[in-house]
């Protein structure tokens, strides 16, 4: 039994001691991974170099030109075809390749093709920043890319690329291969290749008259050709120019004493007074290069030989053109030479970009585009997206709602007025837009809560700075800025029934291998359509009630907001208005006023309703000849009728003056239900009786109410079918009358009053027997009667304003023979009444009206005597939610430069 123990525990010992340590099987492990990796990898590398292009030498001798196409794929433009001029390595001075290659490619005339220092550094920042966050390519790379390989950064692609460049470099000399790449590239200003950059630049054919700086600027420009050109941002191109300098210096192809010279001379100054032609629909094919830059990684419109499907309306475009260009058929009224406008004509429904003119008086050549580019504060262009569309979208906010206008809103001590500094209490959220009023604005917008108005408005293209919301937003007057385009985007979501869609200007790209890219973006569901059409509804009466009259055309159902911003001295340095129908959204933007300083300029008062001018005149144009719908009503809006002033919204009641009535929009099932009290009746008097007590030579009246509410009774009597006299106010059931007159036949009337409501009147009639005396009293009021000239005039007329109601109620006593009463109104309105008093209605806030009374004779000789008229005047007050708004005031926008006191306004009449 031991020695079979004792062999087992051997045994045991014998296996273990034949384990390998476990160090050695990942070693094992990892090396069969890294085997199994580099044999895949080896596999698949060695496929994409198989499945590389050829080196085709037609290929590589200029690029290929670009065909754009219009809505209808008609041909409106070739990007490429023109501007080119051919030069040869020996033509090429040793200024401009050594600019040319230590900006680009340092050791060009050193690798064969790649440069593996490059590609190590490229490999690290890529490591850290992503894939693609660092290029490594030489020019010879650069070459084969634009010549033979599409543009995504694929390591597909980038294995293809450094493999065709060492096959370049076996076929072509360096010399060889740097005229090509000089030829190939696009340096803006309508160039393409050196030779015509230089001779578009700086007017020189010859490449040895090339001055230092004008090499830098040369090897610079291919980089972002657009921002670089030296006619449009001289100072960019500077600041480029040194970068190269620099490069050069370090690369020891100039000295620093060089540089320095070279960074002395002015950009300015080297450049040609001789204009490039220029390009048709140039503010378009910005939007066009830009789009496609963005959408398909590393493709240029100007070399690649592409097929671009646009969205352009020709009609649309030529018309934006023609009226940011001066003519005498022009119809724009602009103040000055100075103003500068834009303009962005997209599709309401599908976002598609229609026209875009991108400054005035264009030349055409690659200049600064507002329409894409110009990015500026919104203004109250921001209110109707970052305030009042969250209140409706998130709390089914009415445009009844509520808002109290009491006084300035401060944030962090800064006090927010509105544009006229006047304050109008309770007011509606209509009002509050219509009018674009700041404080009720913000008020809205601290309701809802600013992260809800901002994924409201990042719903519709509205980027905030730094991300973050404020309350100051609400009134656009913040660092926030918006593009002309992209506000166009932005409104077409409320046109459209509350869809977005991206503004887009391509549909599709076409490769010259025939790939096809579709860029087309998909629309989005931004908001409810009830949150769309209220919104509508609203800015429906910006344009026929508020501050953008001039944007208004006949006949055409328009909605639509201005806007301004504001600087620290009050001025404005820019004018906005975004409309839209149900087909076309139209966004126009003047500004580019400069200070003496340098800073932004005011525009002048006269150039205020330039962009509703704008507006009117594209919109009228292109809307001939196609059907412009209204927008439409969903079912989730509800249209009732609300009691002004009834806070929550009530319905009106039978009694309501139709004067104190509105119509409001509600999202269906918050509509009011409860039924304003204010201007019911009360229930009348009941058993009114009137008898005469000949023991007092009184007349007593009684009657009875039944009412728990503290009711007084209003007591007022005639006598002889003349006027109503008021007696007194009385919490009695019974009133006496003393001292009547024999054989008078006197009306007593009761009017039940709880303070905010009265009743009906009820009356009751008696006759006092006569006297003894009886028919020397008739005899002598016969006399009396019969004597001319006894018809006295009223007395105690007064007129007061009754703001509840809107009207004037004038009243006064008469002490005379039985008479009628002419009530003259300033002069020219008159109006004959048998009662002792007259309500004037449709009066207007701020007119002063003056009103006479004259008492006619209605009996016997006095028929027809008139009395001396009795005179007296009121005025009816300014209304506190005035309409009236100057535009040079500020419209709601916080100051461009800050955000403390200033205020924007909007239109002439907002």
């Amino acid at each position: 039994m031991a020695d079979n123990s004792q062999s087992r525990s051997a045994r045991r010992k014998q296996k273990k001691s034949k384990k390998k340590p476990i160090w050695k099987k990942v070693i094992l492990t990892l090396l069969i991974i890294f085997a199994v990796t580099a044999i895949g990898a080896g596999a698949v590398g060695t496929y994409w170099i198989v499945t590389a292009p050829d080196i085709e030498a037609s290929k590589l001798s200029d690029p290929f030109s670009s065909i754009l196409y219009d809505q209808n794929k008609e041909e409106f433009a070739v990007l490429g075809s023109e501007k080119r001029k051919k030069v040869e390595f020996d033509d090429l001075p040793q200024v401009l390749v050594d600019a040319v290659t230590a900006t680009e490619d340092a050791r060009f005339f050193e690798h064969s093709g790649i440069d593996i220092r490059r590609i190590g550094g490229a490999i690290i920042a890529n490591i850290k920043n992503g894939f693609g966050s660092e290029g490594a390519s030489t020019i010879t790379q650069q070459v084969v890319e634009k010549a033979f390989l599409s543009h995504e950064k694929e390591l597909k692609i980038k294995v293809q690329e450094q493999w065709l460049a060492l096959k370049l470099e076996q076929d072509y000399s360096k010399e060889q291969i740097l005229e090509m790449y000089l030829n190939k590239i696009f340096y803006g200003n309508n160039a393409y290749g050196v030779a015509q950059a230089a001779e578009n630049y700086f007017g020189k054919s010859d490449l040895d008259d090339l001055t230092l700086p004008e090499a830098a600027i040369l090897a610079g420009l291919p980089q972002r050709p657009t921002a670089y050109n030296p006619f449009e941002n001289p100072d960019l191109t500077k600041q480029r120019m040194n970068t190269v300098l620099s490069l050069m210096v370090r690369h020891d192809k100039i000295t620093e004493e060089q540089a320095e010279e070279a960074r002395a001379v002015e950009v300015t100054s080297l450049l040609t007074e001789t204009k490039k032609d220029s390009t048709p629909y140039e503010g378009f094919i910005q939007q066009v290069q830009k789009e496609v830059k963005k959408k398909v990684d590393g493709a240029d419109i100007f070399t690649d030989g592409l097929k671009i499907y646009t969205t352009l309306d020709t009609n649309v475009q030529e018309r934006v053109e023609f009226l940011l260009t001066d003519s005498e058929e022009n119809p724009i009224p602009y103040p000055d030479d100075e103003m500068q406008a834009a303009m962005s004509v997209i599709d309401t429904k599908t976002g598609a970009i229609k026209g875009i003119g991108g400054r005035r008086n264009s030349k055409g050549n690659d200049e600064f585009n507002y329409a894409i580019n110009g990015s500026t504060q919104a203004g109250s262009t921001a209110k109707p997206i970052v305030a009042y569309g969250p209140a409706i979208e998130y709390d089914k906010m009415s445009t009844y709602h509520q808002i109290n206008d009491d006084k300035p809103y401060e944030i962090n001590g800064n006090p927010i007025r509105n544009w006229n500094r006047k304050y109008s209490g309770w007011i509606t959220a209509r009002q509050a837009l219509v009018q674009s009023l700041n404080v009720p604005t913000i008020k809205v917008l601290e309701e809802t809560g600013t992260e809800k108005a901002k994924e409201f408005a990042n719903g519709l293209g509205y980027e905030f700075a730094d991300d973050t919301v404020t309350l100051g937003d609400a009134i656009g007057g913040t660092g926030t800025e918006v593009t002309p385009l992209q506000l166009a985007g932005s409104y077409s979501a409320f046109g459209n029934e509350g869809i977005y869609n991206e503004p887009y200007s391509v549909t599709k790209v076409e490769f010259p291998d025939g790939r096809t890219v579709e860029l087309k973006p998909e629309p989005e569901a931004a908001m409810s359509d009830y949150t769309a059409y209220m919104i509508t509804d609203m800015l429906k009466d910006v344009v026929t009630e508020g501050s953008a009259s001039a944007a208004n055309v006949p006949g055409l159902p328009i909605a639509g907001k201005t806007g301004t911003t504001n600087l620290d001295d009050g001025g404005v340095p820019d004018y906005w208005f975004v409309g839209y129908t149900t087909n076309y959204t139209i966004s126009s933007w003047v500004g580019g006023y400069q200070n003496e300083d340098g800073g932004r300029g005011s525009i002048p008062e006269s150039g205020r309703t330039v962009p509703q001018e704008l507006f009117s005149n594209t919109l009228s144009e292109i809307s001939k000849d196609k059907e412009t719908a209204d927008f439409n009503k969903p079912d989730s809006v509800v249209e009732a009728k609300v009691e002004k002033g009834s806070n929550p919204a009530a319905k009106p009641s039978e009694h309501t003056p139709s004067s104190q009535i509105v119509t409001e929009l509600f999202v269906k099932g918050t509509e009011p239900t409860s039924t304003s009290e204010k201007y019911d009746e009360l229930d009348p008097v009941t058993d009114l009786s009137a008898e005469y007590n000949e023991d007092s030579n009184s007349i007593e009246a009684t009657w009875n109410y039944d009412s728990d509410e503290d009711i007084t009774f209003d007591v007022s009597m005639s006598v002889d079918g003349g006027s109503m006299e008021e007696l007194s106010s009385t919490d009695e059931l019974s009133i006496e009358v003393s001292e009547v007159e024999p054989g008078g036949e006197y009306e007593i009337q009761v009017v039940a009053n709880n303070g905010s409501m009265t009743s009906e009147p009820k009356t009751a009639t008696v006759t006092v027997p006569d006297s003894d005396n009886e028919d020397e009293e008739e005899n002598n009021e016969e006399n009396e009667d019969e004597a001319e000239g006894n018809i006295p005039p009223v007395n105690g007329l007064s007129a007061q304003y009754d703001g509840a109601r809107s009207i004037i109620d004038v009243s006064w006593n008469y002490n005379g023979p039985p008479a009628a009463f002419e009530v003259t109104v300033n002069g020219e309105q008159t109006q004959t009444v048998q009662s002792n008093g007259i309500e004037i209605s449709n009066t207007a806030p701020g007119q002063s009206y003056t009103i006479s009374v004259t008492p006619i004779g209605q009996n016997g000789n006095n028929q027809g005597v008139r009395g001396e008229a009795q005179s007296t005047e009121v005025t009816v007050p300014e209304e506190e939610n005035n309409e009236s708004e100057n535009e040079g005031q500020g419209d709601g926008d916080q100051g461009s430069e800050s955000t403390g006191d200033n205020e924007n306004e909007d239109g002439q009449n907002e």
